[in-house]
């Protein structure tokens, strides 16, 4: 069976990186895998939480959310019922892992980077779109700081690294990059990958949603996931 968009198993959505896309914030990206879009800003303020006062460190947190009628039937906001979802709370928990990876805090100094990741439209790989686009819009934030003087440490030692994250899975028993909704929803095995520029994990998840997978499939969705972000690493540098 073919792809719903006619993709090649290996092949990702077209991917678009719109820099300063928000005039406010120190950082803002619109991140568009397909039709899933996502807007991602990075706010800096001066000082860190309490807990890490007097450490020298900065910190970098996360949150995510999506707009009621990001899907095809709306959703009511969080806001509204009073509290935030455990969906919710774990992709922002996700990004903001994802994130500090690529972050040297002590170069950051005792600043603050808070990543808003907004759905706009969900067309599958929301979580991963939002961490590959929050990764552009945090270096911006830090490219920011730098101008200013605001930074503990070189940028260069600050923004280490790269982060990007992509969904992979098997659906109708094949290995497939990059997952659209019509095949998220009916995957049999679903998996978010984020790697390094470099190729080294920072986090993946899996699960069989409709059975269980061997070795053989789980070595084959590490390399396409891999794979994929190696892709994904050369956008981001690019929109750099």
């Amino acid at each position: 069976m073919g792809r719903p968009d006619g993709r090649a198993p290996d092949e990702l959505r077209p991917v678009t990186l719109t820099r300063q896309w928000s005039i406010h914030p120190e950082g803002s990206v619109l991140v568009e895998f397909g039709a899933t879009r996502v807007l991602c800003t990075a706010s800096v303020t001066e000082g860190v939480p309490r807990w890490r006062k007097g450490s020298g460190l900065g910190w970098v947190t996360s949150e995510y959310s999506m707009l009621p009628r990001a899907t095809t039937t709306r959703s009511d906001r969080e806001s509204i019922k009073g509290r935030v979802g455990g969906r919710t709370h774990e992709i922002s928990r996700l990004i903001g892992r994802s994130l500090r990876a690529c972050i040297d805090l002590k170069a950051l100094g005792e600043n603050s980077i808070v990543l808003d990741c907004d759905v706009l439209q969900a067309d599958g790989g929301t979580r991963t779109a939002a961490i590959t686009g929050a990764y552009v819009a945090l270096h911006d934030a830090v490219s920011w700081m730098a101008k200013r003087g605001l930074l503990a440490g070189k940028p260069a030692d600050a923004v280490h690294r790269s982060v990007a994250a992509v969904s992979v899975g098997v659906f109708d028993g094949q290995a497939r990059l990059d997952l659209c909704y019509e095949e998220d929803v009916a995957a049999e095995v679903d998996m978010n990958i984020v790697c390094t520029g470099a190729g080294d994990f920072v986090e993946v998840q899996g699960t069989g949603e409709s059975g269980v997978f061997d070795r053989a499939q789980l070595d084959a969705l590490l390399d396409l996931g891999v794979a994929g972000c190696r892709q994904l690493a050369a956008i981001q540098q690019a929109a750099l």
